[in-house]
């Protein structure tokens, strides 16, 4: 009766090892980022979300320093319990920079906006995993923690804001641009995405970073680089790498350095 329990089980793809594998090979596969045609981010697309490398930073030391993408973050009871991504799901910062089932995410219209239309700076957007599933307190930081669900309302919205202050009003409304360097605040708290890069947790995959939603201001009253982030998109030139990748283009011989 065993034995046939077993292949039965075996044939359905039922066994515990079958569904750890199937999971995690979601999870870890390669997954080909949007390539934007026009430079901007457009609802529909498949992106990273990095939170860029600060050398300058005097908080920086070995172990946080380097760029960070958002993450699905699952722990081992989930990994070896889930058929599928659980909701709430945790996220979390991790190294790689190579876009994988996990650290990728589709930008969702929650306003009625279309497919390919770029989403524009105050413009309510949400994100969903390339696994389907859509975007209280953190552990370490005890500061809000950010997490994903299967609903989509208005307390999953977010929107890009413009990253200078003294520009934000001229810029409302305005495409937001694919690669560059932006605040993501969550509307209905008001509090920026960040990564505080003093806090750590430990994963299956390994040792990631916390990710929680809290606006760090410095003594101009503008955002510090815990609050950076760009969406990253697809490199034309590499259907598997990303912009982040493509090398600077070198100065022609006829222009100055």
């Amino acid at each position: 009766d065993r034995l046939r329990d077993f292949m039965r089980k075996r044939e359905r793809g039922e066994l515990l090892i079958q569904k750890v594998n199937k999971l995690q090979d979601n999870l870890l596969k390669k997954i080909q980022l949007t390539v934007s045609k026009d430079g901007f981010v457009h609802f529909g697309d498949t992106v990273m979300l990095l939170n860029p490398d600060n050398k300058s930073s005097v908080e920086n030391y070995p172990g946080v320093c380097g760029s960070l993408t958002l993450a699905i973050n699952l722990d081992e009871i989930s990994m070896y319990s889930a058929k599928s991504l659980p909701a709430p799901c945790g996220v979390s910062a991790v190294k790689s920079v190579d876009p994988v089932g996990r650290n990728s995410f589709c930008i969702l219209s929650v306003d009625g906006g279309a497919v390919g239309e770029p989403i524009r700076f105050g413009q309510n957007f949400g994100l969903g995993t390339t696994g389907g599933c859509k975007w209280q307190f953190a552990k370490k930081s005890y500061l809000q923690q950010v997490f994903l669900t299967n609903e989509l309302s208005y307390l999953t919205c977010w929107q890009a804001t413009f990253l200078d202050p003294q520009l934000r009003l001229e810029y409302e409304g305005f495409p937001v641009p694919a690669n560059s360097k932006m605040i993501i605040t969550h509307c209905h708290t008001n509090r920026s995405l960040a990564v505080p890069r003093n806090f750590w947790t430990r994963s299956y995959f390994g040792k990631e970073y916390e990710v929680i939603c809290h606006t760090y201001l410095d003594s101009h009253k503008a955002e510090e680089d815990k609050n950076y982030w760009e969406i990253v998109t697809g490199n034309p030139s590499d259907k598997d790498g990303t912009m982040i990748h493509r090398p600077n283009p070198q100065p022609r011989r006829d222009q100055k350095e």
